[in-house]
């Protein structure tokens, strides 16, 4: 019989193994549920006591169940989808490498004044959208942006070069983000930062060599954690 809201101390923790023990022991939440059913004793989840309480079930009992036919076929059955999806992730992830380092990274060529103004007046939308909205908000909307607005050259009168790098490839980067979509089919479980980190260093490095002048930037960027 499950017992509910009953207080467990340490014998009866010790008699009871709960849903990480399980875990650790090699069961999946679907062997959990077809080969032991309801756990046999809830209790306050000691770290989030407005939570949901720990399942706990009677280590006897799923002793007894791993020594059977059924867990044994079940178990079996569990490790090889787990080692087949170990495989289809590993060829998702082989695959998207492979894409990310044969794309041609494109990088629009621009003429510095042209270069400049587009970037100017990219930085300038981006200030003016986090100051509305902030920073989540902005990046939509440059997204978003359709038309362009004049730059002046008192806009750019005044800016120290730094700051005019950081704009510049900001702009561009901006203008490769397609190439994100040569992530798709990778999750975090599927070496999604790796893949992440190479797309990057791809991207920027392409910005340098497309733009030797803006190589101090490209290499700060790279620098900084993803």
């Amino acid at each position: 019989m499950t017992e509910y809201d009953v207080p467990a101390g340490d014998e009866a923790a010790r008699a009871h193994v709960s849903v990480a023990g399980l875990r650790a022991r090699g069961w999946t939440p679907g062997m959990v549920r077809r080969l032991l059913g309801e756990p046999d004793l809830l209790r306050p989840n000691p770290a989030f006591p407005a939570g949901p309480r720990t399942r706990l079930y009677r280590l006897e009992r799923v002793e007894a169940v791993e020594r059977g036919e059924e867990f044994r076929a079940v178990s079996a059955a569990a490790a090889r989808r787990s080692a087949a999806a170990k495989v289809a992730a590993y060829r998702r992830r082989r695959e998207v490498l492979i894409r990310i380092v044969a794309e041609p990274i494109e990088v629009p060529r621009l003429t510095p004044a042209r270069l400049t103004a587009l970037a100017v007046e990219h930085g300038k939308r981006r200030q003016e959208e986090e100051t509305r909205e902030g920073p989540e908000q902005a990046a939509d909307a440059v997204d978003a942006e359709g038309t362009e607005r004049a730059v002046s050259p008192a806009d750019v009168e005044g800016m120290d070069r730094r700051t005019l790098d950081r704009w510049k490839v900001a702009y561009l980067r901006h203008q490769l983000t397609r190439y994100d979509a040569l992530l798709d089919g990778l999750d975090g479980s599927t070496g999604r930062a790796g893949a992440e980190a190479l797309l990057r260093r791809r991207v920027y490095e392409a910005i340098r060599k497309t733009y030797p002048d803006l190589a101090e930037e490209c290499a700060r960027r790279l620098s900084e954690p993803g």
